[in-house]
């Protein structure tokens, strides 16, 4: 179905997050089993409960917008997550945390880029209470996308750096 209106597509790119969400629930346990580093690992753990109430949360906002939150699959994020499951079986273990954040952080940024549109989305059609649902799940990303930069900088880069 092509989208015609801002809020058709406002539905579409709610339905692309939650698939990507969806998704990342099943690759989150593979990256924390991936981590040698117990901060990182704790970090992929939490980040999996913050992901299973976004998904919590998506189910909620379909239900006051009437609409189902099926149809749609994330092929952006099949591809992150297989980028991620390429990192864990092409890196040794003394890299393979500096890379696996890397790889989170890029699957982070989707979600950051992909939430901030569907807030805007919200506002711009009159959906304020949504709106300020979606930048609940917004700063959340923000967060965790900065827990993995301090870890990077202050752990695992520089463990990586000194394997060489």
């Amino acid at each position: 179905m092509k989208a015609s209106s801002l809020q058709e597509l406002f539905v579409a790119e709610l339905r692309d997050l939650y698939s990507a969400e969806n998704q990342l629930i099943k690759a989150l346990p593979r990256m924390a089993e991936a981590a040698s580093h117990r901060e990182l690992r704790d970090a992929f753990t939490s980040h999996l409960r913050e992901t299973q109430t976004h998904v919590e949360r998506l189910d909620e906002l379909f239900k006051e917008l009437g609409v189902s939150p099926r149809g749609k699959t994330c092929k952006a994020m099949q591809g992150l997550i297989a980028e991620g499951e390429d990192i864990i079986k092409e890196t040794t273990e003394s890299t393979r945390d500096a890379a696996l954040i890397a790889a989170a952080q890029r699957v982070e940024h989707y979600e950051i880029a992909g939430y901030g549109t569907v807030r805007t989305y919200a506002s711009q059609l009159g959906e304020t209470a949504v709106a300020d649902k979606l930048q609940k799940i917004l700063n959340e990303e923000g967060r965790a996308d900065k827990k993995l930069t301090r870890l990077a900088e202050t752990v695992c880069n520089l463990e990586a750096a000194n394997a060489e």
